[in-house]
């Protein structure tokens, strides 16, 4: 039987897996964010709270905010804005082709 210990420590572990999961879907989001800067992120934080042994919760706060910070620190603006350009391109496109489909009855 697992001890009062070795249960707080899994649910820890399991607390900061989904901290760090939610960090990374979150910044993924991010406009211009590719697999470099989500690599980079997820080094620094994981070397930190390595460093310290804090939580990714106590050191970095609510993964989504931190997620939008890093993505502002470590994307240029420039990428970003044409990311973000190019998004709001392809989510227009994709309404106009919804709105086709459905007058065409597709």
């Amino acid at each position: 039987m697992a001890t009062k210990d070795e249960t707080t420590d899994a649910a820890g572990e399991k607390d900061r897996e989904r901290w760090m999961a939610r960090f990374q879907v979150r910044l993924a989001t991010q406009p211009g964010v590719d697999r470099a800067v989500v690599l980079q992120a997820v080094k620094e934080v994981t070397a930190h709270c390595a460093e310290t042994g804090e939580h990714p919760r106590t050191a970095f706060g609510d993964p989504d905010a931190h997620a939008v910070e890093a993505a502002a620190r470590l994307v240029p603006a420039e990428q970003a804005e044409r990311a973000g350009r190019h998004g709001a391109v392809v989510n227009r496109l994709d309404s106009v082709l919804k709105r086709a489909r459905d007058v065409a009855g597709l």
